[in-house]
């Protein structure tokens, strides 16, 4: 035991040692880099925080508010839905607190947080009533957005998320949050890298993309990122998540292990009169690997009446 122990600590001390005078070493890229979309955006305020939001698609089609996942901004979660949607509707995608090229904000918040700054982006824009889809953590925003204002909900579609997020092994995920944020501030590398290889290995992003990808990864604060994963835990809609006026749209990836799928047919069970769209095997990268099947399920939803 004592030389195992000795053993973990040389090599806890060698990669401190190297995270600390070594190169900053990068993936290598393959081909010609670039960006996937060229979609800018401004900054706008919300009291004295400043959010940044991006716009594209006609100024006087239908506006559709999309809301990004956790870890990842806006432009990495919707870059392969964004252009299709764009042809039709005037496509609002912003970036959350704590990701992208929005405030960071210190301290702890709640979802419903996120919901009243997503009331005053809209504000900022002008935008009273759009059609909203959320996916993953910006399902959670999404539902809660149309329960606290209502009457600024068209439609509501929510895609790979739940009414409660971490239903199993609660005390084990705080624990890993707990886990993972010590790792992260001490070198974020290792997390990035992972998600890195996993994406690349899966062919979910193309070569080009790559360079764009792994900065992106990197801009994010540890322990805000932890943040937000604590409110996920905290988040718990069962209550009054029945109680939503919008017509609503569920769209489930029948094999994801992110957001499980049984939490997410238990937010279907908890909306009966929503219509369902399940992505057989698909799992929780399915915006990206299956970015046409959103596309279409959510035109066909935004094409229908208000009674479905």
């Amino acid at each position: 035991m004592n030389r195992l122990m000795k053993a973990l600590g040389l090599v806890t001390a060698g990669w401190a040692i190297w995270r600390l005078f070594g190169p900053d070493l990068q993936p290598t890229y393959q081909g010609v880099q670039e960006r996937p979309i060229h979609v800018p955006g401004r900054s706008v305020f919300v009291g004295h925080r400043e959010f940044f939001v991006r716009e594209v698609g006609p100024t006087d089609a239908p506006p559709l508010v999309l809301i990004h996942g956790w870890a990842f901004n806006s432009e990495m979660t919707f870059f392969q839905v964004i252009p299709a949607l764009a042809e039709r509707y005037r496509v609002i995608i912003p970036d959350l607190r704590n990701h992208g090229k929005s405030d960071r904000i210190r301290g702890r918040f709640e979802i419903e947080d996120l919901a009243d700054e997503l009331a005053g982006i809209l504000d900022a824009l002008g935008i009273s009533k759009a059609a909203f889809f959320g996916y993953s953590l910006g399902g959670l925003v999404a539902q809660t957005f149309a329960f606290r204002y209502p009457d600024r909900v068209e439609r509501l579609m929510l895609g790979a998320t739940a009414a409660r997020p971490v239903a199993r092994l609660r005390p084990a995920t705080r624990v890993a949050f707990w886990l993972g944020r010590a790792g992260a501030r001490f070198s974020k590398k290792e997390p990035v890298r992972f998600t890195y290889t996993f994406l690349t290995a899966s062919r979910l992003l193309d070569p080009a993309y790559g360079r764009w990808m792994w900065a992106s990864l990197l801009d994010r604060d540890p322990t805000l990122y932890y943040e937000s994963g604590n409110a996920i835990w905290r988040y718990d809609a069962r209550k009054w998540v029945g109680r939503l006026r919008a017509p609503t749209m569920i769209v489930i990836p029948t094999e994801d292990r992110v957001m499980v799928a049984a939490a997410q047919y238990e937010l279907a069970r908890l909306l009966p009169d929503a219509r369902v769209v399940e992505i057989e095997g698909a799992g929780h990268e399915s915006i990206l690997s299956r970015p046409e099947e959103y596309v279409a399920a959510i035109e066909a939803y935004l094409d229908g009446d208000s009674d479905d």
